[in-house]
């Protein structure tokens, strides 16, 4: 997909540099999409017609962002607060910025139900008070297994944590344009909630990144896994499966387990690391900061998934495809069909199966051809739009919207 498809022209109507809001989880602090957040606000900053970008990021206790150029901080809410929905829109109309952009999925503002569901109100409630939103939406409450991503308990709870959702997707529905980074999530807002304003977006490569070596590194081939554990994301049966391959003979692996808890299951990965400590050569790093992205995937012959459902559009396959690794990926519902829709390739196995996963890992460790292949090609679709030119698509929206205000 080319940005010029579907992004109207840059207009010269608006003539001074604009102010814009960004509301987003951002670093040091862990929570989820911190780092697109990160990379959105920098690009976002380095645009001629950007006087100054405002980010109303989280408070954590990781301790305050570090100063970027034409970039203003104001940290105004908290995971799993409920008072977030009334400090947010707050602190944006103190503020005063042109327009907002904020950088959602359906769990940014809490794990808890009430106060999770509360700031997804956030993006109403500023188009109440007449501020031009934006909204990029990373996942649909519709396409989350909610007893399977750790929300709900019981069937009966999740059905109708389901139904929440559909209440809360009307709400977010009420941000001017909602942007989404898959075909179908956009063609399915269109005509299951009649969302005119529902839009494509790209999700973007984080860096331009130069060409990286499709080559495995020398010493011990690395499986690699990176996210937040415990919920529908579990090292369990990777584990399971990298000691199958050890039966089998492969005597030059390792495998890293990098990342952290996910927000619904405190303390998963300190007992997964006791309860592995010991299975030779598996090692779990923990976080990842930002610097050490880049070798953590250069270092892997491969970057396993080894998820029992999904959210949405996943940011650690981006990363993957931007340093040319090879993936091994679930055969969930739509899922192939979502991840090849963005361009990417992958060996697939049957979710929940230990040997399944070894039979996919053993098929691109043992095959130079096809891990190259498959590395070429995820790169290729990891870095077809750069974010650069994505937040040059996000302007020319917000400044057409700021262009129908001014006509009113």
């Amino acid at each position: 997909m080319a940005i010029s498809q579907s992004a109207p022209a840059m207009s010269g109507a608006v003539h001074r540099a604009l102010r814009i809001g960004v509301v987003t989880a951002f670093p040091p602090g862990r929570n989820s999409l911190n780092e697109f957040g990160l990379h959105l606000v920098r690009h976002l900053s380095r645009l001629p017609e950007v006087g100054e970008v405002v980010v109303y990021s989280d408070r954590t206790d990781a301790g305050a962002p570090e100063p970027m150029p034409k970039v203003s901080f104001r940290p105004c809410w908290r995971f799993n607060d409920p008072a977030n929905v009334l400090r947010v829109p707050r602190e944006i109309s103190r503020s005063g910025p042109d327009a907002v952009l904020l950088n959602l999925q359906f769990a940014s503002f809490g794990d808890k139900r009430v106060p999770g569901a509360l700031g997804l109100l956030i993006p109403a409630l500023l188009r109440a008070r007449s501020v031009p939103t934006l909204l990029v939406l990373h996942n649909l409450a519709d396409n989350v297994d909610m007893k399977d991503a750790g929300f709900a308990g019981s069937a009966i709870t999740a059905r109708f944590l389901t139904f929440a959702g559909r209440v809360l997707t009307r709400c977010l529905l009420r941000a001017d344009l909602v942007a989404l980074t898959i075909p179908r999530y956009v063609e399915f807002l269109r005509s299951s909630y009649g969302a005119e304003n529902a839009i494509l977006a790209p999700h973007g490569s984080f860096e331009d990144v130069a060409t990286p070596s499709f080559t495995v590194p020398p010493g011990r081939r690395t499986i690699t896994a990176f996210g937040k554990w415990g919920t529908y994301k579990t090292v369990d049966m990777l584990v399971a499966a990298y000691q199958e391959l050890l039966r089998r003979g492969y005597d030059d692996l390792r495998l890293v387990l990098a990342g952290t808890d996910s927000p619904n299951s405190g303390g998963y990965m300190s007992a997964a690391a006791a309860r592995y400590a010991d299975v030779p050569h598996v090692e779990f790093p923990g976080y990842i900061a930002e610097d050490q992205v880049a070798g953590m995937f250069l270092a892997a012959s491969v970057v396993a998934f080894p998820y029992t459902s999904t959210t949405g559009s996943s940011g650690v396959l981006h990363q993957a495809g931007e340093y040319g690794r090879a993936v091994v990926l679930p055969q969930i519902g739509d899922l192939v069909d979502v991840i090849e829709e963005e361009g990417f390739r992958g060996v697939y196995f049957a979710p929940g199966d230990p040997i399944s996963l070894a039979d996919a890992l053993a098929e691109v460790l043992d095959d130079h051809v096809k891990r190259t292949a498959l590395g070429r090609r995820n790169f290729a679709a990891a870095t077809g739009i750069p974010m650069s030119e994505v937040v040059q698509w996000h302007l020319a929206h917000i400044e057409r919207l700021l262009e129908r205000r001014a006509r009113r």
